[in-house]
């Protein structure tokens, strides 16, 4: 939750450039941090990419009006607070929109006071709805061997409560190493189904050839070698949950007996025509963008869409904030007691330099980072010299003459769009490009980040 105004994001949508100007200049005088937007599809576009507190829209605009805005806020999104302001009151106009979800309907001119009243009144209703959305979950200790406070974790916390109070099927995606077995396995304790069995299997690490047979077992004489019968995955899981990691490295014609099993809940055994009945829970995993290999046809689109029921997407390390400083006293905890020593401290510098790290191994690279260290470590103290080579240098590496052209144009790109509140127009207008070229730019970034495995 929020704990101070300058956390508190709010975003003001006005077709009046003075209007604008005026609200961001107030707010931002009273600590909260303020983004600005001419059009709703301006704000639509702002609101996919930056979290947001508060809305304050404009009731009359050109083209989609402030109701079309609220409308899809409280479609898309449970935690944000909508103000309206207009300067064509009527009582209708007011009923519609307490209707569609805004809880202050401010009519222009407004003072500056009745303006504060009014935000922080509606910052207040959205503290006192986080706190009681906040009390139908778990403590974050619950989570055994996750390990987060960060508002990503939070969303991820509740995902697994949603989905272990359930039995369709569930697709984890993430980065390698941001413990989607982790995950997976929450999922199946918090369950009904935690006293079966919960099997994981690693897709991409067994031979296109071998995984029919691991996954459905074999019958004696199914195949050379097969010298006696055997059970598959599916067999061993049966009551319980079987977690496949990596789905996206399964064949095509892997993929259509998965969906056979998922359609009919029941499998054939290699060397067998008669099918079995399972009661299997499966749980996917993926660091690939399944919707772009549809698009690619190297997965198939139906078992996409049966797969993706119910969908939790795990936060790369470098989005999760002071995350990483729990996780690091966590692991300097755990391998300390381990190797029976005692626990070294890190220096200032040296937690500065793991803080503003990229971390692209994630969770399990600060893991291994943090045992070697205590293995290595013969003093009280961790010191930046005790940090491998890249952690040390890859500030200056980041801005060094081996970057390409592209890697300096995004991050020149984000810069201008967040000196300016993420106003694409005011960016389009210091990058000397026009908005369509910036939207192109920007769908591409995005594009090449959501292709990276």
């Amino acid at each position: 939750m929020k704990s101070s105004k300058e956390s508190e994001k709010i975003l003001v949508v006005d077709d009046t450039l003075d209007t604008l100007e005026m609200l961001q200049r107030n707010l931002s005088i009273k600590g909260f941090q303020v983004f600005v937007a001419i059009s709703v599809s301006e704000a639509i576009n702002l609101l996919e990419s930056t979290d947001v507190d508060l809305v304050i829209t404009d009731f009359k605009m050109p083209g989609d009006t402030g109701l079309d805005l609220i409308k899809y806020i409280r479609e898309n999104f449970n935690e944000i607070e909508v103000m309206m302001i207009t300067g064509y009151p009527t009582i209708n106009g007011a009923v519609e929109a307490v209707k569609s979800g805004a809880v202050n309907y401010l009519v222009k001119p407004f003072t500056q006071e009745e303006l504060f009243n009014a935000v922080n009144s509606a910052l207040d209703n959205l503290k006192l709805r986080r706190k009681k959305f906040e009390k139908k979950y778990q403590p974050l200790s619950s989570f055994r061997g996750l390990i987060g406070e960060s508002d990503a974790m939070k969303m991820v916390f509740r995902a697994i409560q949603k989905a272990a109070s359930t039995t369709a099927t569930a697709l984890i995606t993430g980065e390698s190493g941001t413990g989607k077995e982790l995950v997976a396995r929450e999922i199946h304790y918090k369950s009904s189904r935690s006293s079966a069995p919960f099997v994981p299997v690693n897709c991409g690490g067994i031979p296109d050839g071998l995984l029919e047979s691991e996954l459905f077992g074999h019958l004696k004489g199914a195949f050379t070698g097969a010298t006696e019968s055997r059970a598959g995955f599916f067999q061993t899981a049966d009551g319980g949950t079987i977690f496949l990691d990596e789905i996206s490295e399964t064949s095509l014609a892997m993929q259509v007996k998965l969906l056979r099993v998922l359609q009919d809940k029941e499998i054939c055994m290699v060397g067998s025509r008669r099918p079995q009945k399972i009661d299997v829970r499966i749980v996917a995993a993926t660091n690939k963008d399944l919707g772009l290999l549809v698009k690619k046809s190297s997965f198939r689109e139906d078992l996409f869409y049966r797969l993706n029921i119910i969908t939790i997407e795990i936060p790369p390390l470098r989005d999760r904030g002071d995350d990483t400083v729990l996780l690091i006293n966590y692991f300097l905890n755990k391998f300390s007691k381990e190797l029976d020593q005692p626990q070294p401290e890190f220096s200032d510098e040296a937690l500065r330099v793991l803080k503003t790290y990229s971390w692209p191994g994630n969770v399990r690279e600060l893991e291994n980072l943090i045992q070697r260290l205590v293995v290595m470590n013969d003093g009280n103290e961790i010191t930046v010299p005790d940090l491998p080579p890249q952690m040390r240098f890859s500030s200056q590496r980041d801005y060094g003459l081996n970057r390409t052209l592209a890697e300096f144009e995004k991050d020149y790109i984000k810069n201008v769009l967040a000196r300016v509140g993420g106003n694409k127009t005011r960016a389009a207008d210091i990058l000397g490009i026009d908005r369509k070229t910036l939207r192109n730019k920007l769908s591409d970034m995005k594009n090449s980040n959501g292709s990276q495995g």
